[in-house]
């Protein structure tokens, strides 16, 4: 637990409060004087690392974000990756982020977990399909967000390569964000492959980031 609170720059008062326990409790588990602390105490202390340092604009988690991608061509591609502390509908998901569901596949309150945003002209032209199941972080449930895209096409070829190289993993939902309107091979994929299908309607880039900050 030290080791990670000095990772996060976090002193133990400012954990203890996020976490609304006494900061001697911090000190006791790392100190030892108290026996090891249960599974739920650890989950809520690494969600209060994250909030903190998100609060602090995301000052440490970029760079555990390259280890987890090593030096991979994915980590160039790859604009934003986050879990969430509590799952989302598709439905509360896509109103978040200003999106409107193309294909709906039946999923609006399908649960995720997270996102993961790519720039999908260097996903396409640069990294290598066996690279893709890194996009997943933590969990398959999640949305995989694509930027600068025109119509549409090639992420969701690059989905169906993902699938193929992948034994049938899929995102939970996928989310273009740049197209006024999706591609008609595009539907046609999300419908045949069952894959929730949506285009965010967010103004640039950076006020799709903005909005997705904002889900907790």
């Amino acid at each position: 637990m030290k080791r990670w609170r000095e990772t996060f720059r976090i002193s133990q008062i400012e954990i203890a409060q996020k976490m609304r326990v006494s900061s001697s409790v911090i000190s006791d588990y790392e100190s030892g004087r108290r026996k090891s602390p249960g599974a739920r105490f650890i989950k809520k202390f690494v969600n209060s690392l994250i909030e903190v340092d998100i609060e602090r604009g995301r000052e440490v988690l970029p760079s555990l974000l390259r280890i987890i991608l090593g030096g991979s061509r994915l980590y160039e591609a790859v604009i934003d990756m986050r879990e969430f502390l509590k799952p989302i509908s598709v439905e509360d998901f896509c109103n978040k982020i200003k999106a409107e569901l193309v294909v709906s596949a039946g999923a609006e309150s399908t649960l995720i977990f997270g996102y993961t945003v790519v720039d999908s002209i260097k996903l396409v032209l640069e990294v290598p399909s066996y690279e893709y199941i890194r996009l997943y972080g933590a969990t398959t449930q999640r949305a995989a967000i694509f930027t600068r895209v025109t119509f549409g096409r090639s992420p969701m070829v690059a989905i169906k390569a993902m699938q193929a190289g992948m034994g049938g993993l899929r995102p939970a939902l996928v989310v273009m964000h740049g197209p006024t309107r999706t591609d008609r091979l595009a539907e046609t994929i999300a419908k045949k492959e069952s894959i929730p299908l949506a285009i965010s309607r967010a103004s640039s880039v950076e006020e799709l980031l903005e909005l997705l900050k904002k889900i907790r």
